[in-house]
């Protein structure tokens, strides 16, 4: 995907903060059960073994509806405390209101841009699910991250694998491939992309050059829910991810194909496992844990 400037506009926001807000937050909260409930399984292999310390102060980076900012204030105690921010005021709206039911007054939420809107040394761990991969300077927002720790303090982020190993939005992408071209250069984006932190090597370059040591990676496969039905796992599809990029960009002509799209992928999804809750289909990502230096 092309990567958009990151130039502030009259609002004060980037283009991609726009973006996000305008296009992309809608659309997440109409399949929130799908993004919350249907990723829910890479966040319960990791949470246990996350270093994680009563009274700890951690910064949820892109903490989205909030989830893993309440497991993680619940985690922490009433003696430490979590802030989860995200730039789109929909997804802090749902979080602030989950904080409230679920009791938990040792989380707070914030609009802020992690890649240049972090205190320095303010957190004892800091941690994302699945949004560090839309750092527009991934080394930029990494370093933001390691400077908002305290010296010696703890890292960790989840993010996807490779294409081949998430068949859950690559299958659907190259089956509306076949009936639509890629988007161009100038299509509209949310940052890098899902699979911009799959490779091993090089994020673990981007990793060092922002200032972490003691990089580790563990991989995490999971099923990950698509759908409540093969129409939901449809719809989701045209509008999110990879495949959702692809119809959204190609206008008129996706709408003039949608009825042999729609019926391509109820093919494709016809036959992935499937339970009371809806359609699973594998996933892979890597949770990839650090430390900020020492004080000298």
């Amino acid at each position: 995907m092309t990567q958009m400037p990151q130039d502030l506009i009259a609002d004060g926001t980037t283009p991609i903060v726009d973006f996000w807000n305008e296009i992309l937050a809608p659309k997440f909260m109409q399949y929130r059960h799908i993004l919350v409930g249907g990723l829910s399984r890479h966040s319960e292999a990791v949470m246990p073994s996350l270093e994680v310390r009563s009274g700890d102060r951690i910064v949820d980076v892109g903490c989205g509806f909030g989830d893993t900012a309440i497991e993680l204030a619940n985690r922490v105690g009433p003696d430490g405390h979590v802030l989860g921010v995200d730039c789109c005021d929909a997804f802090l709206d749902i979080a602030r209101h989950n904080a409230e039911h679920s009791i938990t007054p040792n989380v707070r939420f914030e609009n802020r841009d992690a890649e240049r809107g972090l205190a320095e040394g303010e957190f004892d761990f800091a941690f994302a699910r699945f949004g560090t991969m839309f750092f527009t300077n991934p080394v930029a927002g990494l370093r933001s991250m390691r400077r908002a720790l305290k010296p010696g303090g703890r890292m960790a982020h989840i993010v996807w694998r490779r294409r081949e190993d998430n068949p859950w939005l690559t299958a659907a992408r190259e089956t509306v491939l076949q009936h639509l071209p890629a988007p161009g250069d100038d299509a509209l984006t949310c940052g890098p992309g899902p699979f911009s932190m799959a490779n091993e090597y090089v994020t673990r370059l981007q990793m060092e050059a922002a200032g972490f040591s003691q990089i580790a990676f563990r991989r995490i496969d999971a099923k990950v829910l698509i759908g409540r039905t093969i129409e939901d796992a449809i719809a989701f599809q045209l509008a999110l991810g990879p495949a959702g990029e692809i119809f959204r960009e190609a206008g008129p002509l996706a709408e003039e194909r949608r009825p042999e799209i729609e019926a391509a992928l109820a093919e494709l999804f016809a036959d992935v496992e499937t339970d009371e809750r809806g359609l699973w289909m594998d996933s892979s990502s890597w949770l990839i844990t650090a430390r900020a230096p020492e004080a000298n």
